[in-house]
């Protein structure tokens, strides 16, 4: 929804391009069960989806079957959330409903969201080659660019169909073999900090 860590404009209503919700939608078969985080402006259309601010989506079920997020990017200071509250749901509903899930993110590799919730949980991610992904603007085209790089990320079991889908938007990188063991260990230094 909030797309970057400033606001570029007053709108808080940043959606998904239609290229992107297309390619979601094929990757799950052109249904979208559940958006848990929508708009009124939103072009996403899943069969459930909870509308921000009004209904909290973290707070909801997410037990579907097929799950896309565009969370927002900002901190939410009624609530004190964030995207890592955003991305840990997203692994726990693949891994406690085996949900399907697709998530459109900044990349900040270097965060604990990544760290907890996308590296060893997710299956695959595709760093999308718009240089300044331009999000709807209140459900119309013509945004300002998002002030960093992004990415979908897919926690699922069927990367095939994810990356012959998505290698039309971005680079695509199998990540499923880092759920095999713990990530940023190094056996010479043991008292350096695990993520897995």
């Amino acid at each position: 929804m909030t797309a970057g860590r400033k606001i570029n404009t007053g709108s808080q209503d940043w959606g998904t391009p239609q290229k992107y919700v297309d390619a979601v939608k094929e990757v799950f078969g052109e249904k979208i069960a559940l958006d848990p985080c929508s708009s009124k402006c939103s072009i996403v259309d899943a069969e459930v989806e909870y509308i921000l601010p009004e209904h909290d989506g973290l707070r909801e079920s997410w037990d579907y079957p097929t799950i896309y997020v565009n969370p927002p990017y900002g901190i939410n200071k009624g609530n004190g959330t964030t995207i890592r509250h955003w991305l840990a749901r997203c692994a726990e509903a693949h891994k406690m409903s085996g949900s399907e899930v697709l998530a459109l993110v900044p990349v900040a590799t270097n965060t604990g969201h990544w760290k907890n919730s996308v590296f060893g949980k997710a299956a695959a991610i595709c760093f999308l080659y718009d240089t300044r992904l331009r999000f709807l603007e209140n459900g119309k085209n013509g945004g300002k660019g998002a002030p960093m790089s992004c990415a979908m990320i897919y926690w699922g079991d069927n990367y095939d169909k994810f990356y012959d889908v998505f290698i039309n938007h971005g680079a695509v990188v199998n990540i499923s073999p880092l759920e095999r063991g713990k990530i940023g260990y190094e056996r010479s230094n043991p008292q350096q900090i695990l993520f897995n």
